[in-house]
């Protein structure tokens, strides 16, 4: 069943009044390019993006609950390669099957569905045609020994068009010894999917323990984050995918201990302030002012709460002036009824002309 904005508010609980009646005063509104049903048109089409890219970012924008609103839903699992497949799916063990996974997608009612090679190429003739497909191609992996960071190449361009895929996907993890190197390989890709005719998504994560000071975690600051995004824009994503934002001040913590980065004064006392849409819309600012859709990831699984939380993800990012969210463990690590449930509450989000833009 649908959540009207009554359940909604109900599930922001003591932020609902907060959440739903902000008004943005740092950067307005009018000043957005937002999500809408003529994004590609008004958006897409200025850009250097060839007609079978504005095609595919169209079959996107025009699948599932949300098709024709500008928004997007989409399920990512690719959790095996990093966290393992025992530790993704145990909670769920169907999943295993990368065939659910689509399953998941398509009754959830999303935009499409993101996963490994191995996933989409395993059931890709029966449903590329029927579900945009998202070739996440680069992949942190955990089994090496002791544990180091870095995003490796798994897959080619080639190989995600071959299949059938839409768009393709990659992280960068800014902030790290490694990143330059995975700027350099990213860049490289997404020059090469455009010229395909696929969307480029761009994980643009932080990864960095030097962004741990005081006991704060730093890699969700607005400040940091929304520089992550601006790099990203810089190469040509599409679509960037950021962890929402959950504080700032991350340049001026790492200034205390050592010269880094370059900011200015009006960062924090006009463009930010510590209300949770505001952060966000600094992010989205970052990604040109919203002529690059910023989507947030859903986060870690938590059991009871997971709802509430989605939802809340979903109205800031809404109220902020992003174009969607991309959940998954959320989703896929419950019961597919479950799972749904969840993706469709995200999606309703998106649907109630009663939560505006703040």
């Amino acid at each position: 069943m649908a959540l009207d904005v009554n359940k909604i508010e109900g599930l922001l609980g003591d932020e609902a009044s907060s959440l739903l009646n902000h008004k943005c005063k740092t950067v307005p509104k009018e000043q957005l390019h937002l999500p809408g049903p003529d994004f590609v048109d008004r958006i897409m089409s200025v850009t250097d993006r060839s007609s079978r890219v504005m095609r595919n970012m169209h079959w996107i924008l025009n699948t599932g609950r949300l098709a024709g609103s500008g928004y997007v839903s989409f399920l990512p699992v690719d959790q095996g390669i990093e966290h393992s497949g025992g530790a993704s799916f145990a909670p769920n063990p169907e999943y295993f099957d990368p065939e659910k996974i689509v399953e998941l997608a398509i009754e959830g009612g999303c935009n499409g569905v993101a996963s490994t090679l191995g996933v989409l190429g395993s059931i890709s003739r029966k449903y590329a045609h029927k579900l945009p497909m998202i070739l996440k191609f680069n992949h942190n992996e955990m089994l090496s020994f002791p544990n180091f960071y870095d995003q490796t190449l798994w897959a080619s361009i080639d190989q995600a068009f071959d299949m059938g895929c839409a768009a393709v996907g990659a992280t960068i993890y800014y902030g790290s010894p490694e990143c330059r190197r995975q700027i350099e390989e990213v860049s490289d890709a997404f020059e090469y999917a455009h010229e395909l005719g696929m969307v480029t998504i761009l994980w643009c994560y932080l990864r960095n323990n030097a962004f741990k000071i005081d006991g704060t975690d730093y890699h969700t600051s607005s400040d940091l984050t929304g520089q992550a995004n601006h790099m990203g824009a810089t190469i040509e994503a599409d679509i960037i995918k950021q962890k929402q934002a959950t504080n700032n001040g991350g340049y001026p913590a790492v200034n205390k201990h050592e010269k880094f980065g370059k900011t200015n004064e009006k960062m924090y006392t006009e463009l930010i302030t510590d209300h949770p849409i505001d952060l966000v819309r600094y992010q989205v600012i970052n990604c040109y002012m919203g002529r690059v859709g910023m989507i947030n990831s859903g986060g870690a699984s938590g059991g009871k709460d997971d709802l509430a939380q989605a939802v809340r993800t979903a109205v800031i990012n809404k109220r902020a002036g992003g174009m969607g969210l991309i959940s998954g463990r959320k989703a896929f690590q419950k019961p597919m009824k479950d799972g749904v449930e969840l993706l469709n509450a995200i999606q309703d989000v998106y649907l109630a002309k009663e939560i505006t833009v703040a």
